[in-house]
């Protein structure tokens, strides 16, 4: 009976607010690594480390498919100069 509750309660959980299911993945990252994900945690004010993760995945996925379609990237300095940004080498 005990375990009934908790999977059901644990399903529960994975629907998430909204009803649609997630998946729990766990990651092995180096020192650095973590470092860098937790001063884009801070420097974003973001809710958790998930949430950064989806943010750069929504970002990431954004730019593959820019640069799939043969676009470039460039970046722009506050003086105005602008030079190409190579993002995949």
């Amino acid at each position: 009976m005990h375990g009934q509750r908790f999977n059901a309660s644990r399903r529960r959980f994975a629907e998430g607010e909204e009803g649609r299911s997630t998946t729990r993945v766990q990651l092995e990252m180096p020192p650095q690594a973590m470092e860098r994900l937790q001063r884009l945690k801070d420097r974003t004010e973001a809710a958790s480390y998930a949430e950064v993760i989806r943010n750069a995945l929504r970002v990431y996925e954004a730019l593959v498919g820019e640069a799939e379609q043969g676009h470039e990237f460039a970046i722009k300095s506050p003086d105005g100069i602008i030079a190409p940004y190579r993002i995949f080498v």
